[in-house]
């Protein structure tokens, strides 16, 4: 069963458990788009991604200091039509809202939510 953001976008199951890579040579405005970590990126110095868990469970990646990636863990849960409030465990990152503009197995376009 695919995870419901209100009355909207259906997350597919394939998306959870997956490390999705920010895949900037595709992004439209203030939308981003992500690609499964096992899509064929063009050379980059780094990409920043996350992984969504059925049960909550978040996993930011930002870029650590050796250049590898840096897990950030925290936790998600819906917050409205298409919305994902994120909490992270750690107090240095500010919690944040993503919203889901598209989801498929292949590719995921949010837009990150600002206050």
């Amino acid at each position: 069963m695919a995870f419901q953001c209100g009355d909207g976008v259906s997350v597919p199951d394939a998306v959870y458990g997956q490390t999705w890579l920010y895949s900037y040579e595709e992004d439209s405005a203030d939308v981003r788009s992500y690609r499964p970590n096992t899509f064929d990126f063009p050379p980059s110095r780094g990409r920043t991604g996350f992984m969504l868990q059925k049960d909550g469970t978040f996993i930011r990646y930002g870029i650590a200091p050796t250049d590898g990636l840096e897990e950030q863990p925290g936790t998600w849960e819906a917050g409205g039509k298409n919305l994902l409030q994120i909490k992270f465990k750690d107090a240095q990152h500010e919690p944040e809202q993503i919203e889901i503009i598209s989801a498929t197995p292949t590719l995921l376009k949010i837009r990150r939510k600002t206050d």
